[in-house]
């Protein structure tokens, strides 16, 4: 799922060529500037720049474009058709028929190449430029360059010696290699693989036709006419570029007026890529010097100050992965305004935006500006089917989106503590740049680390283990960003695995990072009153056996709720009394449900744990909350964890073994016989669970309320 789509896009037609550009205008601003996002090779498309786009799109006109004969553009695989020239001229054309007034331009390796040649050579068209490791006509190849990187790989010695013939012959072979290259900063493997993709789609004969000999511009003229230019210019580089020699960079810097020259200590050749939030900040703060617009830091300064509140302000943010973390949030919340005299904010995504509607808390405005999590899981889903942890990955458009309305958010708003409830943007950008950070962070989650699904194959085993490193390694360079690690639930609640070869136990890491507060239920059963009470006031008659299907917030659970609708016939045959009460939850609805005799089908319903209390059985997925709801109600389950979704399958359910609570069932073990037998047997048997905290949301509030 993309976070913005474009508001417009075209086509200008020039030599032989079709070049597709987007448009990006209706999120900024009325009258804001222009940036010109310039291709980089014709490998990859204008996906390159997808954790830009959304951040960008916010503040200022966009505009990109794919380069001849790469993504949606068309052009022939000829070398004098992807020239220096041609590239300068199509991009010209462009930017003329997209933009009404000087743009500031900004491009990666052969883009940052390409705005060298458009401040030389057509700067009426440029009022800025953002080169990020460009080279000519600067490039500089010190002599024992190539052999230190690649002396040892006869791959690579051949890529360097632009091997053509081996590139056409093993054209996967080449990406895989290249590409590795282009980011091999660490932790890097979701950049490659995109790059990877991206490439796979491209004709290798264009892709060697654009870095052929062929050449229509002097590199002595293309200097002279930098060496004179007045245009801004911001040139962004590696030190561990293996692509472009960072020395091309200090070169350009040295010859062309007043450039800004911005080295990174161990970056590869694409950090906008692999440091996007530091990198898209970068462009924003010189884009707005360059148009003489107000900078962040004014901005900021002017927010902070305006008269302060005579109240502190904490600005909360509640996962919107299903509605299981709104409920216990709520909680937390309400233990810590009774506790101390706080405003507190919601930056929060449909449904937990129900929920805390029905409570009346106040949701920040900004919140509609966040992309959705929900969706992109629905949209990854398969039948009864969610690789968590890949859904996870293919989200970094998603999170770095929302990352950056949070950080504007606390930036503009004087927070004085922010409660992020499993906020991976948060937490991951913030480890990233932690000179963001503005105000205590307390951290909380109800799982620590990823775990590999046996089924996804060794492939995911390594990256899982890459993913939790990195986690690990984030924690101990910057211990500070977490202020508080607050983890629902108790000590044997985390499993004993490791979070890789050779990486520390999950558990013995946990317990030496965080705090416990015991489970966080979000209700009190014994809050709940007479049983036959609570049952009248939710609409069960006293001789049904009622049992409740549901399956959280998002539409991941369609396949689950069609699986037991279609076994209910064979159900009632031996419970003549059974009432099945299915909740699609806010994201699905009812209307496209099989509709079965005995069967009701109901949307959202505010505090289901009340309904859940009053049942008589129940019929689940595998998620946390409303499994332990129903473990606290001593209410017998039927529990189907999603597979390929760790959390579920090992996380839960060693969770769920603990408290001796629920009955696993595989999703395929769902025909009608065998739910039908099931639920007669836990309907015949009482539960004998192990009874759940009931003051954890005390003590989260109490444990928060200290970095107040």
């Amino acid at each position: 799922m993309r976070p913005v789509l474009p508001s417009s896009d075209g086509t200008v037609e020039r030599d032989r060529a079709r070049l597709h550009f987007d448009v990006y205008a209706e999120l900024c601003p009325a009258g804001s500037p222009t940036i010109v996002l310039l291709p980089t090779w014709t490998v990859v498309h204008a996906s390159a720049w997808k954790m830009q786009i959304p951040y960008l799109a916010r503040h200022f006109r966009l505009v990109v474009f794919d380069a001849a004969a790469s993504g949606r553009s068309t052009g022939p695989a000829d070398p004098t058709r992807h020239t220096h020239g041609n590239r300068l001229a199509d991009a010209a054309a462009v930017i003329e028929a997209t933009c009404d007034a000087p743009a500031l331009i900004a491009g990666v390796s052969m883009g940052g190449t390409l705005a060298y040649s458009l401040q030389a050579y057509r700067p009426e068209l440029v009022a800025g430029v953002v080169s990020i490791g460009g080279s000519e006509p600067f490039r500089v190849d010190p002599p024992d360059w190539h052999d230190a990187h690649w002396a040892d790989d006869p791959w690579l010695l051949e890529w360097s010696k632009f091997d053509h013939e081996r590139i056409r012959s093993d054209w996967t072979g080449f990406l895989e290699f290249f590409m590795s290259q282009v980011s091999h900063d660490p932790h890097s493997t979701k950049a490659v693989e995109d790059l990877i993709a991206w490439g796979s789609t491209q004709d290798p004969d264009v892709a060697l036709a654009s870095i052929t000999d062929a050449d229509d511009l002097d590199q002595d003229d293309w200097r002279r006419r930098l060496a004179a230019t007045t245009i801004p210019t911001l040139i962004i580089h590696g030190t561990d570029d293996r692509i472009i020699h960072v020395d091309s960079a200090r070169r350009a810097a040295a010859e062309i007026p007043g450039a800004r020259l911005i080295i990174d200590e161990g970056a590869g050749h694409a950090p906008h890529a692999r440091y996007p939030a530091l990198n898209n900040l970068r462009i924003r703060d010189f884009a707005d010097e360059v148009f003489g617009r107000p900078s962040r830091a004014a901005l900021e300064a002017a927010a902070w100050a305006a008269p302060a509140s005579s109240r502190r302000k904490v600005l909360y943010l509640s996962s919107p992965i299903g509605l299981g973390h709104a409920r216990r949030d709520v909680a937390i919340a309400q233990e810590l305004a009774a506790a101390h005299d706080v405003e507190i904010d919601w930056l929060a995504q449909d449904p937990v935006t129900r929920v805390l509607a029905a409570e009346g808390h106040r949701v920040h405005p900004a919140s509609r500006l966040l992309a959705s999590e929900s969706a992109h899981l629905e949209e990854s889903c398969g039948e009864h089917q969610l690789d968590v942890f890949e859904c996870s990955r293919t989200m970094d458009e998603i999170l770095i989106t929302n990352f950056h309305v949070l950080d504007e958010v606390v930036a503009e708003g004087r927070y004085d503590l922010i409660v992020a409830d499993e906020a991976w943007d948060l937490d991951y950008h913030l480890h990233e740049t932690p000179s963001l950070k503005r105000a205590p962070v307390a951290w909380l989650t109800d799982f620590v680390g990823n775990v590999p699904m046996p089924a996804r194959g060794p492939r995911q085993a390594e990256l899982v283990a890459d993913y939790n490193l990195e986690m690990i390694e984030h924690v101990a360079r910057h211990p500070e960003i977490r202020d508080a690690s607050v983890f629902v639930g108790e000590p044997d609640d985390v499993t004993h695995l490791p979070f890789g070869p050779g990486l520390p136990g999950i558990r013995e890491w946990t317990e030496e990072h965080f705090d416990f507060t015991g489970y966080i239920a979000g209700f009190d059963p014994r809050t709940l009153g007479d049983r036959d009470r609570l049952r009248a006031s939710v609409g069960f008659g006293p001789r049904e056996k009622v049992c409740v299907v549901a399956c959280g917030g998002t539409g991941v659970g369609r396949s689950l709720l069609e699986r037991v609708a279609a076994a209910v016939p064979a159900a009632r045959a031996l419970i003549p009394e059974l009432r099945v009460v299915i909740v699609t939850g806010p994201r699905l609805d009812p209307r496209t449900m099989p509709q079965v005799p005995g069967v009701e089908y109901h949307a959202y319903v505010d505090r289901l744990y009340r309904w859940l209390a009053a049942c008589d059985v129940a019929i689940v997925q595998g998620g946390l909350t409303t499994t332990m709801e129903l473990t606290a109600a001593k209410v017998p389950f039927i529990y189907v964890p999603l597979r390929d979704h760790f959390e579920q399958n090992v996380h839960v359910r060693a969770r769920l073994e603990r408290y001796r609570a629920g009955r696993l069932m595989e999703y395929d073990q769902l025909e009608p016989a065998a739910v039908a037998a099931a639920l007669v047997e836990l309907l015949g048997n009482e539960v004998d669970y192990v009874d759940v905290e009931t003051d954890g949301a005390r003590r989260a509030a109490a444990r928060i309320g200290v970095l107040l």
